[in-house]
């Protein structure tokens, strides 16, 4: 009988099943007879090792022993089989759990498609209501140059009274003059192929093209007045640029400025000031100190302290500013004369006439010899030259550059007709 159960350890070598699932099942079918093969000879093994102690032939004892042995080994072939069997379960167990990982990246994977394919679409809408922002400006400035130019001619049809000090309180400048448009940061991050940014590419490090992408954004939204969308947006992407770089990084303090423009126009001048410290401190460390960056961050930090009215503490930083951009653009650039520029009217709020006398005349000679005397920058630095001449009551020489700026207006205008511009010159 003891032979006739060994035959049962011979399975069937295929096995018709079509999934997994039932593979599993019939191996779990398999173990579970197995164990009761075991079980079964494991008691006839012990009832044979009773019966050759109880016998004394040797004929008989012999034959007892060859069938304990046949058992034996049918023993160890179970063993062996449930093993197999056991391996096979784990195996299952540990391609289930890749399964369900690989389901779970999938879903990961379709979840950052769809969130990549919402932001390629706001990005979409945000670059076209730009382009038709930026339309729209073009024609507002024309239509605004027009009306300037008209209101200027028209002071000539009556003699206006003689021009008297404003009280104290709008001696100073507007912060809207001081800093026109924050061209500095954001000609940088919008415009990659300006001399600035030349210049820091070749300082060894270009600002890359997903902030500024994020930074127009970021100012759409500002614009907009969302700035429970921008501040966390940038917030964001700090963080995550702190995670992937670490915080000492060129990056992280471009994106500390852009948070900081944000809270800057939130009127948030501590939070701004703090962020604006921290990402100089950073350009410092990794471009060098001379960088065009640390002068970005550096006029950034001027802007701030003139909002708040800190013209001494703007000044200095202001002068670093214009000493980095002479070293690294040269003493003749565009950009210098931006910076001298916003010089010279921290020295106009402060009263320091002279210096401002110099830094404006030196801004003008640049603008003319770089890009013409019909630049809208001349006629900016001529008029602001003259507001400087009329608050120290030098009338003939703010009179001259007003006759400049318009004789070159009207020339522009209606081309040149000298004899009329002379006949306005007259009546005055």
């Amino acid at each position: 009988s003891g032979v006739n159960n060994s035959s049962v350890l011979y399975l069937p070598r295929e096995i018709s099943v079509s999934t997994w699932e039932e593979i599993l099942c019939s191996t779990q079918q398999v173990i579970a007879g197995l164990e009761a093969l075991r079980g079964e000879n494991r008691t006839l093994l012990d009832s044979m090792q009773e019966t050759l102690q109880s016998q004394t032939s040797s004929e008989s004892g012999s034959l007892e022993q060859e069938k304990t042995n046949i058992i034996l080994e049918s023993l160890e072939r179970i063993e062996l089989g449930l093993g197999e069997a056991q391996v096979m379960m784990a195996l299952s167990a540990h391609l289930g759990s890749l399964e369900a990982e690989k389901q779970k990246l999938r879903a990961q994977v379709r979840r950052l498609c769809q969130e990549n394919q919402w932001l390629r679409d706001e990005l979409a809408r945000a670059q076209q209501q730009l382009q038709e922002r930026e339309q729209e400006v073009v024609t507002l400035e024309e239509q605004n140059r027009h009306l300037q130019f008209m209101s200027s001619i028209r002071k000539y049809d009556h003699e206006e009274p003689p021009m008297e000090d404003k009280d104290s309180n709008s001696g100073k400048e507007s912060l809207d003059d001081l800093f026109p448009s924050e061209e500095e940061e954001q000609s940088h991050m919008s415009q990659p192929h300006s001399s600035a940014a030349a210049a820091a590419q070749q300082g060894g490090y270009e600002i890359p093209a997903r902030l500024r992408t994020l930074h127009n954004l970021v100012i759409q939204y500002a614009s907009q007045g969302r700035y429970e969308v921008a501040v966390p947006l940038c917030k964001q992407a700090l963080e995550d640029l702190e995670k992937s770089s670490g915080h000492s990084h060129p990056d992280v303090a471009t994106m500390l400025n852009i948070l900081a423009l944000v809270y800057r126009d939130q009127n948030k001048y501590k939070e701004a000031a703090n962020l604006l410290n921290d990402a100089l401190a950073i350009r410092e460390k990794t471009l060098g100190m001379d960088h065009p960056a640390v002068a970005a961050t550096l006029n950034n930090l001027a802007v701030l302290y003139g909002k708040r009215g800190k013209y001494k503490e703007a000044e200095p930083l202001c002068k670093r500013a214009l000493e980095i951009r002479e070293k690294v653009l040269g003493t003749d650039h565009p950009d210098v004369a931006k910076q001298l520029n916003n010089l010279a009217l921290l020295c106009q709020n402060q009263g320091k006439y002279q210096e401002v006398e110099q830094y404006y005349e030196r801004a003008l000679h640049i603008y003319q010899s770089q890009l013409g005397p019909d630049d809208a920058n001349v006629a900016k630095t001529k008029n602001n030259l003259a507001s400087c001449y009329l608050k120290q009551g030098k009338y003939r020489q703010a009179e001259a550059l007003y006759k400049e700026i318009l004789t070159r207006a009207h020339e522009k205008e209606f081309g040149s007709v000298e004899g009329e511009v002379n006949f306005l010159y007259t009546v005055i």
